[in-house]
């Protein structure tokens, strides 16, 4: 990949788990200059949320990022932070062992994993709120329509009604709304009503809902899978979501759903998205620690890749 010049997009995939996967970001590396329109009209040209990175202009601070989807700014974005510092470690602009990129959401701390060669950037502890019971049911209308426009009608198995599923908003930046499914084989046989997703997050100030399934193999190891149905973006699906993996990683991680290990050996939780899309992705999480011990948060990571616009 040559140098890109000022306004370039450049193009990736980032968390890719398998051929097709991942999720796109358009990048703009030299992006001093544009304006919010401008911005925007990229994202709106290759419909996906695209990465603007900015000289900064704080100390301590190594560059700013702004994001777009088609319809309007995001506040932070994890896949293309992700994307976007790789970029730069591979045009030889970071070469040192961390940075600290500034976003709308806050400032986000990055290392450079150099045995997997990929990146790993923060996300704060998660903060949980409760959905209330009446909303909780309209969130698996809008997600099973089916298994609810036919209460008496034999149901496809894999795909049973979700007035059982726990429903909670989880946050380490945007709040999303987390479902959990009976099993993956449920979660990816899902056919939500898209229609009524924007009205449903905005009763229950979420920005997207994430359905999701944790699943123990014989070998005991825990697998994890989800989908997101952004409230607004622009597109209905989204094969790999940084932001929601983190708030469900943080929400499993305190009801001790998946292990987290120890600041010695934290274990490393991937979080399987995209595949009922034919993206697969795989969005990796690890516990972060603070000075004394204690877990802040979580550092969040994956395989990025080049790829054409």
């Amino acid at each position: 990949m040559t140098q890109q010049q000022h306004g370039e997009v450049a193009g990736l995939r980032v968390f890719v788990n398998g051929p097709g996967g991942g999720n796109p970001v358009p990048l703009v590396r030299n992006a001093d200059g544009m304006s919010a329109s401008d911005m925007q009209g990229v994202a709106r040209r290759h419909g996906h949320e695209s990465a603007f990175v900015f000289a900064p202009n704080e100390p301590g601070i190594d560059w700013k990022l702004r994001f777009f989807v088609p319809n309007h700014e995001m506040e932070m974005c994890g896949h293309a932070t992700v994307g976007a510092l790789w970029a730069l470690r591979a045009w030889g602009q970071w070469t040192t062992p961390t940075a600290r990129v500034r976003t709308l959401s806050g400032v986000v701390d990055a290392w450079w994993d150099a045995p997997r060669a990929r990146v790993w950037i923060s996300q704060p502890k998660v903060r949980l709120s409760a959905v209330n019971m009446h909303f909780s049911d309209r969130v698996g209308q809008v997600l099973n329509p089916h298994a609810y426009s036919h209460p008496h009608a034999m149901r496809n198995p894999r795909q049973p009604p979700l007035r059982n599923s726990r429903v909670v908003n989880a946050a380490t930046s945007r709040v999303k709304t987390l479902v959990r499914m009976p099993s993956i084989a449920a979660l990816d046989a899902l056919v939500p009503a898209l229609e009524q997703v924007e009205a449903m997050c905005a009763a229950i100030d979420s920005t997207g809902l994430y359905p999701y399934a944790v699943e123990s193999g014989p070998d005991g190891m825990t697998s994890v899978a989800a989908r997101q149905f952004p409230r607004s973006s622009g597109y209905p699906e989204d094969a790999a979501t940084g932001i929601a993996a983190a708030a469900l990683w943080g929400y499993l991680s305190t009801t001790d759903a998946i292990p987290v290990g120890t600041q010695a050996a934290p274990v490393v939780t991937p979080i399987r998205q995209g595949e009922a899309m034919g993206s697969p992705s795989a969005i990796d999480l690890q516990a972060r620690f603070g000075p004394h011990g204690d877990m802040v948060g979580c550092w969040l990571g994956g395989q990025v890749e080049w790829a054409a616009l």
